[in-house]
Order: structure tokens, then sequence, then C-alpha cells
């Protein structure tokens, strides 16, 4: 069943352009007509298009910058809906509208003469009588073309990319358990014979090894992020963090590091795994490079903003310098860590990840006594 255009006010249980106009025909055509060449001067210059429907919908002006978007004749144009130079496809709608203050807005495809599609960002205002009548509706339209070429561009690149990680993590994976099941069968069966020397480069093997498959793993994780199965809901932090502060115990107490967590943070949409990975490798990634001092603290903040939640994790180590604060983000770039070790590179590209698929974003600041603050957006809606 073809899904209805919310641009067309014939469409049943949509909301539309003329959805703005109160439903009543007592007001006369002629009210219109007589606040068109008022707004002809005001919007004839205008940069952008600029057109006005009466209150069934149809256009009655539209500027030059409009008919140019369109590609017709003016006089081709008036008269008629935008549904009918919209895109109609059975598999998605050609448009969405939300109410923003009182202000109608969405987008829809753009169907030219010569077959050309151009995606159009619109918003529209009612026009009323000096009685509060509604007489006919302003409408704004932004050609938003190149900007979605673009994101789709982007997107069947990072398709294509996940595909390949994929694809080169599965056919890594049975070699290495090969070579990870004779390493054991060597320690075990034959380390007389190997000698020290020998055992030595046998454990490096094996942990060379066991790097590879925690970034075989990881590699998974960060192509699985986003597809199908997740799901935004409300989560409440503190399970999150009960959970993580048991599995790093060990660690923390090694380090000699306090974890301090928010006794009631707010509640935060997310998908709980995902959330999960955010804290997860942000403390692990903090507790590899902060560096050893006598009263490490490692502190967790849950902020509540207007569209957004936005979680801290701050350390008072030895900071991040301000050349790697956006490469940090990047895929298989790791500093070194504590001791030397680098890890995979992929854990905080997982957290840029996760926040962009939540509408928000990735970054680290110095906290002022020293140290660093890593911060996730993640949009409230």
């Amino acid at each position: 069943m073809p899904l209805t255009n919310p641009l067309d006010p014939a469409s049943a249980g949509t909301r539309s352009f003329a959805a703005v106009v109160p439903n009543r025909r007592a007001e006369s055509s002629h009210v219109l007509r007589e606040r068109l060449a008022g707004l002809a001067a005001a919007f004839d210059g205008a940069p952008e298009p600029v057109a006005v429907l009466d209150r069934e919908g149809r256009l009655r002006y539209a500027n030059p910058p409009c008919v140019t978007l369109f590609e017709v004749d003016p006089s081709s144009l008036l008269g008629r809906r935008l549904a009918d130079f919209a895109r109609h496809r059975e598999s998605e709608a050609t448009a969405s509208d939300t109410v923003l203050d009182g202000v109608l807005r969405g987008d829809f495809e753009l169907c030219r003469p010569d077959g050309d599609l151009r995606w159009v960002n619109w918003s529209a205002s009612p026009l009323r009588s000096e009685d509060g009548t509604g007489i006919g509706v302003t409408i704004f339209l932004r050609d938003d073309t190149d900007r979605q070429r673009r994101v789709l561009s982007e997107r069947r690149r990072l398709d294509e990319l996940e595909q390949t990680l994929r694809g080169v993590a599965h056919d890594l994976r049975s070699p290495l358990v090969a070579v990870l099941g004779f390493s054991r069968l060597l320690r075990d069966d034959f380390s007389g014979l190997l000698g020290e020397r020998g055992v030595h480069y046998l454990e490096r093997i094996t942990e060379a090894g066991r790097n590879m498959e925690a970034l075989i793993r990881e590699l998974l994780d960060f192509a699985r992020i986003g597809h199908a199965g997740e799901r935004a809901v409300l989560v409440d932090p503190r399970e999150v963090l009960e959970q993580l502060h048991r599995e790093f115990k060990p660690r923390l107490d090694a380090a000699g590091v306090t974890l301090r967590s928010p006794p009631e943070p707010p509640l935060v949409l997310c998908d709980r795994t995902r959330l999960y990975q955010v804290f997860s490798n942000l403390i692990g990634n903090a507790l590899e490079h902060m560096g050893a001092r006598a009263d490490a603290i490692l502190e967790i903040e849950v902020r509540e903003e207007p569209d957004r939640h936005v979680l801290v994790v701050s350390d008072n180590g030895r900071g991040v310098e301000a050349s790697e604060r956006e490469r940090i983000f990047e895929m298989f770039h790791s500093a070194p860590a504590s001791g030397g070790r680098k890890g995979t590179g992929i854990g905080l590209a997982i957290v840029k990840k996760i926040a962009e698929l939540h509408g928000g974003r990735a970054w680290v600041d110095a906290t002022p006594g020293g140290g660093a603050a890593f911060h996730v957006s993640l949009a409230r809606r």
C-alpha cells in the first residue's frame, strides 16, 4: 500500500501545508489576492525560494528562486500543489514533518520535469486575515541536495568499510586460533626442549596472538554498531556503572585508582549495550594512559542539558596533548600506555561512532588541575 504524502492536503490522516490553515471556507479568496501584492514585493528579491499557498494547498505565488528550483514555467507552477512535484515511492515516505513552535517543517524529494531529483527542506507558517481566519500559507524552501548527497556518499563509504572489517576479522580468526593452540601445546609439551630463551620467544608469540585476538574482537564490535537489533531506551547509568565497577575492581585496586560515580544520575536515552561500551572504553582508556600517582582519581559525571545528556569521564593523570585531541578518536591511533604498552587503537573510535549514531559527538579536554576529561554527548530524543 503506497504511503501517503504529508505534503498533499488530500492525504487522509496526515498533516499538510494546508493543515495549518483552519478548515473553514467562509473567508473569500479575494482576501488572499489582496495580500499577494504585498507578499510579492517582499519576497521577489529574496535569495531563497518562497511560495504562497491558498487554503486548498495550491500555489498562488512563487518568487524567482522558487521557479528556478522547480525548473518549470511559472504558469505551469501556479495553481498546482507541491505534492504534484514530489517523488512518490512505495518503500518510504516522500516527506516528513513536525510542528515546531507552531511552524510546520519537513522535507521532500522534488522531481523536476527532466527527471532530476532534488532534496528540499521546507518550513511553513499560516497567513491570516484581520479576524484570524486562515487564508493561506507562506512556505520557505531550501535546496539541501548537495548536503544529502554528501551524507549518502559518506554512509556508503562507511558501509563498505564495515563490510571489509567484518570480512577481514572473520578471515583472521581461524589462523589465529591455530597459532594460539599450537603455542599452548609447545609450551605444555616441549618447554624443556625449548630452553629458557625458546620459552620466552613462545610467550612473546602468545602475547602477540592475544593482542591480535583483542583487535579482531574490537573490529567486529565496531562493525556491528548501528545495525539491526539496537534500540535506544531510557537507561539508568547506575546499573551500568555498578557492573563496570565490579569488573574493573582488580585493575583499579592494582593501580591504586579511586573510581567515583554519580549517586543519582539522570536516565540516558541510549542502547544499553552501547552505553556500557562507552563507559567501559573510557574507563579502560583512562587506566591505561593516566599514569601512576598517589592520589589517582577517576571521576564520572552525567549532565542533563535541554537537548542532550553529556557523559564525562575525567582523571587527574598526565592528560592528552592538544595536538592529539582530535587524532585520539581515529581508528587504530593509539598513544603509548603506561609501561610503554599500546592498546588496539579502536576503543575511542567505538566511543565516537556510538556518540554520533545517538545524535551526539565525542571530544576530550584538559582538566583544570591536570589530566583529561573525555566527553560524550547523546541526544535526548
